[in-house]
């Protein structure tokens, strides 16, 4: 019988490997990187480009209409020997510290209050949102008008009852306005941290409370070892948050006061916007916002350790 000659059999192909590429597109484990990918461009483009382009621009001489150059610290040692610059930087630390510190203590109270059972208790926590919800300059014009020197509701209150034979000059006095802006901003602030208390109070289950009313705790003891420990988390957060958003104010000031007078309510930020944008030193302006960044890092990382430590977490003491 003849040979039957074979057919070669066909080379079976070689699998490729899967890159890193091929694991993005089909692993599950990657989906989350897809999801992030908008968010991630997003930041870059609005957050990190223009932080990175402030921080350049500051060792720069650049000014609106033409392009600086390199100068290195000049501009920090300018601002390093200029007493406005000294002077709003105390302004916004203590701006920051009393707002925040009172903000944070009416904001618990109502939390507190609005947890209790009491009648037309959603209408109240309505209520309780609405300075935060109106804009910031619609309120700061309100307050403007408010504290106004010569049509202040306040003052012809005064004048009416005899207690006061003319009217107070609210924002044109230094310290006057400096407590008026303060007010303004705690009016504005206090619903966000109550709100955010409140959610953080509606977690706390109410059996911890019927064991300790019945072994005989006081509601001050309640407070002090049952809701205080539970909510030091959510107040780290919220208090972080409220301490970013009055350090780094604008909107309020400048509309009320425009950092005056004589510069008696100039904040960092209002003073970089004046001498950036209205006179055009793009470089300086830039130097003052880059001044910030150490302080707004500092009450973060405040908030992160504490966070971290799992005594200090849970209300406990260190020693």
């Amino acid at each position: 019988m003849a040979d039957i000659a074979l057919a070669p059999e066909k080379a079976k192909p070689k699998l490729r490997e899967a890159t890193s590429w091929d694991q993005l597109k089909h692993n599950k484990n990657w989906l989350g990187i897809w999801f992030m990918l908008p968010a991630m461009a997003f930041l870059v483009l609005f957050l990190a480009y223009p932080l990175g382009l402030g921080i350049w621009l500051s060792f720069t001489d650049t000014k609106i209409g033409r392009v600086g150059q390199f100068i290195a610290f000049e501009n920090y040692e300018w601002l390093w020997d200029d007493g406005i610059f000294w002077l709003s930087i105390f302004n916004t630390l203590l701006y920051t510290f009393l707002a925040s510190a009172i903000k944070f203590a009416i904001g618990l109270y109502l939390a507190l209050l609005l947890n209790e059972n009491m009648p037309f208790k959603a209408m109240l926590r309505a209520m309780v949102l609405v300075p935060f919800i109106v804009p910031t300059v619609l309120s700061a014009l309100a307050f403007w008008w408010i504290f106004d020197s010569q049509f202040s509701i306040i003052s012809w209150s005064l004048r009416h009852l005899g207690l006061i034979s003319q009217n107070i000059n609210f924002l044109g006095d230094t310290t006057w306005a400096r407590v008026c802006v303060i007010f303004a901003n705690i009016w504005r602030g206090v619903p966000f941290v109550a709100i955010t208390l409140l959610a953080g109070l509606q977690t706390v289950s109410p059996s911890l409370y019927e064991a300790a009313t019945l072994d005989g705790a006081t509601r001050w003891q309640n407070f002090r070892y049952i809701t205080y420990p539970l909510l030091t988390p959510i107040i780290a957060v919220v208090m972080t948050f409220s301490v970013l958003f009055t350090f780094t104010d604008f909107q309020l000031i400048w509309a009320m006061t425009r950092g005056g007078p004589v510069n008696a309510t100039h904040l960092m930020a209002t003073l970089s916007y004046q001498r950036a944008i209205i006179a055009g030193q793009l470089g300086e302006g830039a130097a003052i916002s880059s001044a910030m960044i150490p302080f707004l890092l500092a009450a973060i990382m405040v908030s992160w350790f504490g966070l971290q430590r799992r005594k200090w977490q849970q209300g406990e003491s260190n020693d």
